[in-house]
């Protein structure tokens, strides 16, 4: 009789955090940040405008969301638009500032996101939204980590974030929604903001594979599915196209 009682109420403040409270706590932690935090948000962006040769400040892309829909996130720009002879853009390494890299290497990059927040587009605690045109690459399990408002953190970037492969990443971000509670919550904004402090794990790396359709091509590759490669390639294609997305 107890068992049964404990597991309805566990049951009941997990329908009420994530139906509820987590988004009350979300927003309401997101604008006193963003309040508290202006004055220092105003100074890079100006540092920003002028370190990045008039290319702005910001930076938006597409990015796969809660349920699968699409939306714009805002990231603070850490490169210039610099180009070379043949109109192309130089590589990452000669466009990115030091003004930049300072930005990249304190999180402070991922401050804009907040607003993404007060719109209910994100959470601060969830998987880390991914680029609309990885979305025909996820298998069955792995859609399972658009159960959730994606997050500014998320229990793969506290545990490894640069140093895992693309597939242990993934499998983070489903183990998160499996395990989906307030004290993981905390938790995971605890390990974020000593991760921060002691600047570990700044930057992505995936093993060597950057891209994740990259990493899944390879493993379709292996498996002998090139009808399964194709057909990823062809919607991906589509989704590029109507965003207008440049590889």
């Amino acid at each position: 009789m107890q068992l049964v009682f404990y597991l309805r109420q566990n049951n009941l403040n997990y329908i009420m955090y994530k139906h509820l409270f987590k988004r009350f706590f979300d927003f309401l932690l997101a604008l006193i940040a963003l309040i508290c935090i202006s004055p220092i948000l105003i100074v890079v962006t100006i540092w920003l405008h002028f370190a990045n040769k008039g290319a702005g400040a910001f930076f938006t892309q597409e990015r796969v969301g809660k349920n699968g829909k699409f939306f714009r996130i805002y990231k603070y720009k850490s490169m210039t638009d610099e180009r070379d002879e043949k109109g192309e853009l130089l590589p990452d390494a000669q466009r990115l500032t030091k003004v930049g890299r300072f930005v990249r290497s304190t999180s402070m990059d991922e401050l804009p996101q907040l607003f993404n927040v007060l719109k209910g587009e994100m959470a601060l605690i969830g998987p880390r939204p991914l680029p609309v045109e990885y979305y025909p690459y996820f298998n069955e399990i792995e859609q399972h980590r658009h159960d959730v408002r994606p997050g500014i953190t998320g229990w793969a970037q506290v545990n490894g974030r640069k140093n895992i492969t693309w597939g242990r990443k993934l499998a983070y971000d489903v183990e998160y929604v499996k395990n989906f509670s307030f004290m993981l919550d905390l938790k995971i904004l605890w390990l974020t903001i000593y991760k921060v402090l002691k600047r570990d794990d700044v930057g992505v790396e995936t093993s060597g594979v950057v891209h994740f359709n990259n990493y899944r091509n390879e493993e379709w590759e292996k498996e002998g599915r090139y009808d399964q490669i194709e057909k990823a390639q062809n919607e991906m294609k589509e989704i590029m196209e109507k965003y207008n997305i440049k590889w």
